[in-house]
């Protein structure tokens, strides 16, 4: 189909190897290397036990959004899957969610840019550093989506080598201790017990490990552009998944064992703190590459993610007819420009509150990135009882489908109502309703007003 506006439309440019590390770019970021503190302050080192019981979760959420991505690719994703499948208005409020949730996410990475750099020049005030990372960021999305998912693929890969080399360093610093005593796994328990603060903080930390799993549903989005879908993206959903889980529990697992769970402070990069604390020369400053790094990345996926998705909402009659516009790259460049310009807002909050707004944005974009997994598996509920009804089979089904996509929308519902126990999401409980509320009135005035023309959505 032929775009709204100029350029020549969005292209098939991606490989299985850039889905998959455009998903690992979104999903390994702040969200373990910076948020992981408080995870670990609210469950001690049974925070381990939490990232294996959101990843589980992850994964049926993922294949969910998988099998619509196999049957059917579009650019936006569960947006237009939610429009086709379920009605025009969750069209509406799915992409318009899902860009403000990774807006809003966008700014926590990008409110952490900062606090990396002053690791190096305390001098430099962090808002500035955000400020031109963003500028950055912003042109290499300007450019095909090819030359994008080769600079996404080797930030993702410089991560993820040095989170793997992270580890093995680690395990023998735990097992032979490379010139001095091993340090053991006595530190799993001798500071409180393996879960210090009982049931209730593994469950509060369990909260805060869900937003660390936001950003795997990027690899919905790619389909759109992905060269071949129906053998990248399940190879890229069964791949990414396990990876994660390797990466995340295993970097965590190895952060708890070296060193103290209560002294990992909640200022900073866990891991500069402990490879500092452990006097390893230069391991520190390596590691604080590693972690802008995996910031940098992070925020790029995003705004990846962000153009594409006002691209669809375009497509669908519900934006602008500017935002489907692409330049002679293929990018949406106007929907690039637009997120880029209000992420850039967490420049001001970081002038306005320093050292302050990572908490407060993610308690925000927690709630927004459980919105965004609930829509897609309603829509997939809904999706498969088209295919039923329709006489059709799917060639990538979710396993223990229907059983398995209710437990995980259960599972969702305890999460919320877990947020209200700490006192950092309750804002979220608060700003949630109210966000929903808008769209849905946003939706009816735009109905009302009629543009008069059908949707048209890529295929």
């Amino acid at each position: 189909m032929a775009e709204r506006g100029s350029g020549a439309g969005l292209r098939r440019g991606l490989g299985n190897r850039h889905i998959q590390f455009i998903a690992l770019g979104g999903a390994i970021g702040t969200g373990l290397f910076y948020g992981s503190s408080e995870s670990i302050g609210q469950a001690g080192p049974a925070v381990v036990v939490c990232y294996l019981v959101g990843g589980a979760v992850i994964f049926l959420i993922m294949r969910a959004l998988g099998e619509m991505s196999v049957h059917r690719p579009r650019p936006g994703s569960f947006s237009a899957y939610a429009y086709e499948y379920w009605s025009p208005r969750a069209g509406f409020v799915a992409g318009w969610n899902y860009w403000f949730d990774y807006t809003v996410v966008s700014m926590a990475e990008l409110s952490v840019v900062g606090e990396y750099v002053q690791f190096w020049a305390p001098q430099v005030p962090a808002w500035v550093s955000s400020a031109v990372f963003l500028v950055v960021v912003t042109a290499v999305n300007l450019v095909t989506v090819k030359a994008y998912g080769e600079v996404e693929f080797w930030l993702a890969l410089v991560k993820i080598v040095a989170i793997g080399g992270m580890i093995v360093g680690g395990l023998l610093l735990i097992c032979t201790g490379i010139g001095g005593p091993p340090i053991g796994v006595a530190n799993l328990w001798a500071h409180g017990g393996f879960a210090p603060h009982g049931l209730r903080g593994v469950l509060l930390g369990l909260v805060v490990v869900m937003f660390s799993f936001g950003g795997v549903e990027l690899i919905g989005v790619t389909a759109g552009e992905a060269g071949d879908p129906a053998r990248t993206i399940p190879r890229a959903i069964n791949g990414v998944v396990g990876r994660i889980l390797i990466f995340y529990v295993g970097t965590i697992a190895v952060m708890v064992t070296l060193h103290p769970w209560d002294r990992l402070g909640s200022a900073g990069s866990p891991l500069v703190t402990i490879f500092s604390g452990l006097g390893i020369a230069g391991a520190a400053h390596i590691l604080n590459v590693v972690v802008l790094t995996a910031a940098v990345s992070a925020f790029n996926s995003f705004l990846y993610a962000n153009g594409r998705m006002l691209y669809s909402l375009a497509q669908q009659g519900n934006a602008p007819d500017a935002l489907a516009s692409t330049n002679r790259h293929g990018s949406p460049w106007l929907g690039v420009l637009v997120s880029a310009a209000c992420t850039g807002t967490t420049v001001l909050l970081d002038y306005l509150f320093p050292g302050r707004a990572f908490v407060y944005i993610m308690a925000v974009a927690t709630i927004s990135v459980v919105i965004t997994w609930v829509l897609i598996l309603v829509t997939h509920l809904k999706f498969r009882a088209r295919l039923a009804a329709d006489g059709q089979r799917s060639d990538f089904p979710m396993p223990g489908h229907p059983v398995t996509t209710w437990i995980a929308l259960a599972f969702l519902a305890g999460v919320v109502a877990l947020m209200a126990l700490s006192p950092s999401y309750r804002i979220a409980l608060v700003v949630g309703p109210i966000w929903v509320a808008l769209l849905l009135v946003a939706h009816e005035l735009r109905r009302r007003a009629g543009s008069g023309r059908p949707p048209r959505i890529d295929g």
